[in-house]
């Protein structure tokens, strides 16, 4: 029973020690800089030079095969579009969303809003 008890203990020792505003200044600090790099770095793979001449290759390949399984004209080059539409719809929502530096604030916000209805956020925003 002794070392249940221990191990609970280590536990919740460990537990707050994730908590500590120490810590969620780090993790703060990680996410307002790692997320706007991620999301310039979505956007650059789907907006670059590359990008866009692998999906021309795939939209002819899927046309090719469209065509090839007897489908008419028509029907091939609709669901090519369709096709088409999805990276698009895809890229639109990439770039509505992209503001990198937008989305790192905003996270930070909300976290600290968080850390503040639970009592833990009062050191940081005196020091800022």
């Amino acid at each position: 029973m002794a070392e249940d008890e221990k191990e609970r203990e280590t536990r919740r020792e460990r537990k707050h020690e994730e908590q500590s505003p120490e810590n969620i200044k780090e993790i703060l600090n990680v996410v307002s800089s790692e997320v706007p790099a991620l999301v310039k770095n979505l956007l650059g793979s789907v907006f670059s030079e590359e990008a866009g001449r692998n999906m021309g290759k795939a939209a002819a390949a899927y046309y090719k095969e469209m065509k090839a399984g007897g489908l008419p004209e028509q029907v091939a080059v609709k669901l090519t579009e369709d096709y088409m539409r999805t990276f698009s719809s895809i890229g639109d929502m990439l770039r509505s969303g992209g503001k990198g530096d937008d989305i790192g604030k905003e996270v930070e916000r909300k976290i600290r809003e968080k850390m503040a209805e639970k009592g833990h956020g009062e050191e940081e925003e005196k020091d800022e």
